[in-house]
């Protein structure tokens, strides 16, 4: 039996940036004694993947949504996306259209777009909520043994997206509404927490027109700054939640490098796959809950 569909509070809104239309939701009112969320999704989701942090938080803070460019129903023009980008956009929304610092909570490829927020643009960051952030950390040499197929084999991969033919092919593969639910059988743990209408909401901005370059450029542009470097550089409080069945990433292999650079964070291992937060929403809205409003 699937879990029933939870629909955003209210629908979105647009917010033109460099000349482009971006999709942002809000939803609960200000609260003087404690910050605003801003929640930021992963690769080829969007602020449909918060709909049950929002229902869960807006009644105790006011919580923005918002679509990087190129994802969901923002816009998706033939630009080179990277960290520096939606670094750039996030802090234009929260000095633009927000108008204080937020919590930034971001999943995935958002959790390194709000990493290189709170590092690069701490003016806009009042916390860091981090949920199996993505994100390359510095090889130092001798600390990995070389693997001469696997370097082979990326060298083939860059290549070939820099063919657009390719990348096309290779896009409208994975967009293949059997092939998303499949990968997301795969990084969730429960499996009830795969519905028809998760599916949809990947699904859907993926017919976008520019979608294909979008997947292309985010393969060809090159890796952002390293979170080691980024994680030495933020002065607001950082909360890590991980979900341990994540079969993308190690969690306490990762959680502990992220300490051995950060080692007064805070963090929580969770029975859950890449994206706890809608996988097990009330633990994780629980744990966001109590850290923010602590010692505020």
């Amino acid at each position: 039996m699937q879990a029933p569909s939870i629909s955003l509070p209210k629908p979105g809104q647009y917010w033109q940036w460099q000349q482009q239309p971006i999709y942002y939701v809000k939803a609960g009112t200000k609260q003087a004694e404690r910050p605003p969320l801003l929640l930021i999704h992963g690769f080829g989701a969007s602020t449909d993947h918060w709909r049950k942090t929002i229902a869960g938080l807006s009644e105790d803070f006011e919580v923005w949504a918002i679509d990087l460019l190129g994802f969901g129903r923002s816009a998706k023009p033939d630009r080179a996306y990277s960290g520096d980008l939606w670094r750039d956009q996030l802090h234009d929304f929260i000095t633009q259209v927000i108008g204080q610092p937020v919590v930034l909570v971001g999943n995935s490829l958002g959790g390194y777009a709000a990493l290189c927020v709170a590092a690069q643009r701490p003016e806009s960051a009042a916390g860091l909520v981090l949920i199996n952030s993505a994100g390359p950390f510095t090889d130092i040499q001798g600390t990995t043994k070389p693997d001469p197929v696997r370097e082979v084999m990326g060298k083939v991969v860059q290549t070939l997206f820099r063919q657009d033919w390719a990348s096309f092919l290779l896009f409208q593969y994975v967009r293949q509404k059997a092939l998303i639910r499949k990968t997301l059988e795969k990084v969730y743990l429960d499996q009830d927490a795969v519905t028809e209408q998760l599916v949809e909401e990947i699904y859907q901005p993926s017919c976008d027109p520019g979608a294909p370059k979008v997947f292309a450029s985010v393969f060809r542009t090159p890796q952002g700054e390293k979170v080691d470097r980024l994680l030495g550089q933020i002065t607001s409080p950082l909360l890590m939640l991980w979900g341990e069945a994540d079969p993308w990433i190690n969690a306490r292999e990762r959680g502990e490098k992220f300490r051995q650079y950060h080692p007064q964070l805070t963090e929580y291992y969770l029975r859950a796959g890449h994206c706890p937060h809608d996988e097990i929403p009330d633990q994780v809205n629980q744990l966001l809950r109590s850290w923010v409003m602590a010692d505020r």
